[in-house]
């Protein structure tokens, strides 16, 4: 479970959060939630955001003002909705596009941080009581490019990215990442065909049909 908050946090802080495949919603069994819960603010609190020639600096701003003034106000306008702030949340002094690593609790449907895409350093908790309930809430998104199951059981993990996860990508006790040698894509609003691998070499190239009768 260290691990696993360990490498999910890294997922969302990818380039400061803005990233299409970054970890943005994390759902998280009832069994081992407080755990998880506990390094994830660990690591999401360790990271300090400033001066990108100081070597203690760990976030990057984000790209323009006002995409972090957007991604501030889909977190305040959550939280007036009854999410909870963990850690972040706030628009820190100065010139700069800084925005804090951010975790939100309690989030519900109809919230923005359920529903919309948080292009920066904020992340989502959803406590769940079952696997059922787990895949519904990952699948009930109009998003669909990746996703990652975290478990100490491999074979049950292969099950669901096989067949419970609506997602083009899926990784097994890993972030998502693209790779050259795989076919990267999504499923539903986050696209279709692929690129990457000889797939999406095959994108490229015209097959020339000959027809004999």
């Amino acid at each position: 479970m260290i691990e696993a908050a360990r490498l999910c946090a890294s997922a969302r802080l990818l380039n400061a959060g803005q990233s299409c495949i970054g970890a943005k919603r994390f759902i998280i069994m009832d069994s081992v939630y407080e755990t998880f819960k506990t390094e994830f603010l660990k690591h999401m609190q360790a990271v300090s955001f400033g001066d990108p020639k100081d070597k203690n600096t760990s976030l990057a701003p984000m790209a323009r003002i006002d995409l972090r003034n957007e991604l501030h106000e889909q977190v305040v306008e959550s939280v007036e909705m009854g999410a909870s702030v963990l850690c972040g949340g706030f628009i820190p002094e100065g010139d700069a596009a800084f925005y804090p690593a951010t975790v939100l609790e309690n989030v519900e449907e109809g919230m923005p941080a359920y529903h919309e895409e948080l292009f920066g350093p904020v992340a989502s908790l959803f406590r769940v009581q079952s696997i059922e309930e787990a895949i519904s809430i990952a699948n009930d998104t109009v998003f669909g490019l990746g996703a990652a199951i975290f478990t100490g059981d491999e074979e049950k993990g292969l099950k669901l990215a096989e067949k419970g996860l609506d997602a083009g990508c899926v990784f097994v006790n890993d972030f998502v990442k693209s790779d050259p040698r795989l076919p990267f894509g999504g499923v539903k609003e986050s696209g279709y065909g692929r690129e990457l691998s000889l797939v999406g070499i095959r994108e490229f190239v015209n097959v020339k049909t000959v027809v004999l009768k």
